[in-house]
């Protein structure tokens, strides 16, 4: 069974909703997740905040977190997490910011970088992945970690 499946049936037991806010992934965490039928019963939004601006204009991402740390960064998604929730009045928000490459990576942040950021009543949580591979091994990584990230934390793993 796909994490995906696990995920929708998981969810459904709980009585619990997600929404999704993806820069680097583009979509690709909400397309796996509305693959599974009947994922209206839990799944309500995916925004896909590409820019600086977006982030700052749909989930009140603040301008100042992004100068300072970078829109690749714990902070910032952990804002995206929590202002993703706080848009769509949903029990968990999902974010998920990274550099997907070829370029755009630095010595700092190489390609490769992902911030996955889930937001809760309980607290927002954020981890930090270091993905190899080219743009789209790198986007399917980072969709599937942020899926397991879900699924730990709905069965008590996550800390």
């Amino acid at each position: 069974m796909k994490i995906e499946e696990r995920l929708g049936i998981l969810l459904r037991e709980k009585g619990l909703s997600i929404a999704l806010a993806e820069s680097c992934t583009g979509g690709l965490m909400a397309s796996r997740i509305t693959n599974i039928a009947g994922a209206s019963d839990y799944f309500k939004a995916g925004l896909v905040v590409y820019s600086n601006q977006a982030k700052q204009r749909f989930l009140s991402v603040p301008e100042q977190s992004i100068r300072a740390h970078g829109a690749v960064s714990r902070e910032v998604a952990e804002k995206m997490a929590e202002g993703v929730r706080a848009a769509t009045g949903t029990d968990i928000g999902l974010s998920i910011t990274g550099i997907a490459g070829p370029g755009g990576g630095s010595p700092e942040k190489p390609v490769g970088t992902v911030y996955i950021g889930l937001s809760a009543k309980e607290g927002t949580l954020v981890r930090n992945f270091q993905f190899t591979g080219t743009r789209i091994e790198i986007k399917a990584q980072a969709a599937t970690e942020a899926l397991k990230f879900v699924m730990a934390f709905l069965e008590g793993r996550a800390a």
